[in-house]
């Protein structure tokens, strides 16, 4: 199958390209420097998403047009089948669903006006209002909890947006913890909002307020949350061994995915997420490998010895912050030091992983080995916020 690369700045330019790739090809992918991606992949892909893995290095995800179509389908079965618009970056699998989804239906999604803003997105929510046979056709949109804060705050003052809030049969929301906080007063603001959990590697979200959709279900093993169903990608191109690792099969033939999240399904039977196992957050919907952005802090004179932990964010979900011993760090005040190895981060890494806070102490817990204590050091944080 032929591989086609395209820019996704136009949400249309990707809804023509997805029309194709469910169909006959060319496959379609997106986020990857052109260039990077084979120009064949296996036949039956229909999309190929680079997103940044555990260590902050992209991957690219090879979705098959029966996973996609499975996603859009299960989606379907749980909150109903309408119109969709489009308020997320096209080139992310959450967007690229939306866009899936409204293919699958045979309807043509709405998509805003430039850039998100609650403004636009009310009235491109305007815009969608229609009937079928007398009945009002449902509307819905999948949104990250940073949008649905600034419409809930934008509500709080225009009619024209609080109305737009509401007009959804339902309001997808995920890509990052969704605080309860938040949750609420979206409830509160007659918003009627649904939980979702999942990934690049499962279509997206496939675990809708804690229920797996039809055909997924969950195990936890070690602590470690795995996933499969008809969901699932086809694994990472050009790296089979990353494929066997993260993509294992059972005896039977039941293959899973590790998400590397720590959680436990409840007594009744809801997934609970905790955190991830491994070193990285989800700031903004965006990946981050907290050790990567150590290694850039470290570079930085008076913060050589300095360590990066992960703490809870009202706005973004999750955060990162420098902790770092008194002396050298004081050369400059803080503010200036802190400043500094954000814009290095940025540098390096992009602007969402820039740390949000500089924490100076007198001395850093550390091990019997003389390593940090880093859940020491965690523990320290989270008092202090």
């Amino acid at each position: 199958m032929r591989l086609e690369q395209i820019d996704a700045a136009d949400p249309r330019d990707v809804l023509r390209a997805l029309r194709a790739a469910l169909g006959a090809g060319p496959a379609v992918g997106f986020g990857s420097t052109r260039g990077q991606l084979p120009a064949e992949v296996p036949a039956g892909t229909a999309v190929v998403v680079t997103t940044s893995g555990s260590t902050g290095v992209p991957k690219a995800v090879a979705l098959s047009r029966s996973a996609l179509t499975s996603s859009a389908l299960a989606t379907s079965a749980r909150i109903g089948e309408g119109a969709w618009l489009l308020a997320l970056p096209p080139a992310y699998v959450a967007g690229v669903q939306v866009l899936v989804r409204s293919l699958i239906a045979g309807r043509e999604p709405a998509i805003l006006s430039g850039s998100f803003s609650p403004t636009s997105f009310a009235a491109a929510a305007r815009l969608m209002t229609s009937t079928e046979n007398g009945v009002r056709v449902p509307t819905y949109t999948s949104l990250v909890p940073v949008q649905l804060q600034r419409v809930l705050d934008a509500a709080a003052s225009d009619r024209d947006v609080a109305d737009a809030l509401q007009s959804f049969e339902a309001i997808l929301v995920g890509g990052q913890s969704l605080p309860d906080a938040l949750r609420e007063r979206a409830a509160d603001a007659g918003a009627r909002i649904v939980r979702t959990y999942g990934s690049t590697e499962t279509c997206g979200g496939c675990v809708y307020d804690g229920a797996p959709l039809d055909g997924v279900r969950i195990r936890v093993v070690g602590g470690e949350v795995q996933i499969t169903g008809p969901v699932l990608a086809d694994g990472y191109l050009g790296e089979p061994d990353r494929t066997a690792a993260v993509f294992p099969t059972d005896p039977d033939g039941t293959r899973w995915y590790r998400t590397g999240d720590a959680g436990l399904v409840d007594e009744h039977g809801l997934l609970r997420i905790h955190g991830r196992i491994d070193n990285v957050i989800v700031s903004g919907g965006v990946n981050i490998s907290l050790d990567r952005v150590e290694q850039v802090v470290r570079s930085i004179r008076g913060l050589e010895s300095a360590v990066v932990v992960p703490v809870a964010d009202p706005q973004w979900g999750e955060a990162s912050v420098i902790v770092a011993p008194r002396g050298d760090a004081l050369r400059r005040s803080e503010a200036e030091q802190l400043e500094h190895a954000r814009t290095a981060v940025a540098a390096e890494l992009g602007a969402p992983a820039r740390p949000s806070r500089l924490i100076v102490v007198d001395e850093l817990d550390s091990l019997p080995s003389g390593k940090p204590d880093r859940e020491a050091i965690r523990r320290l944080v989270a008092s202090l916020h």
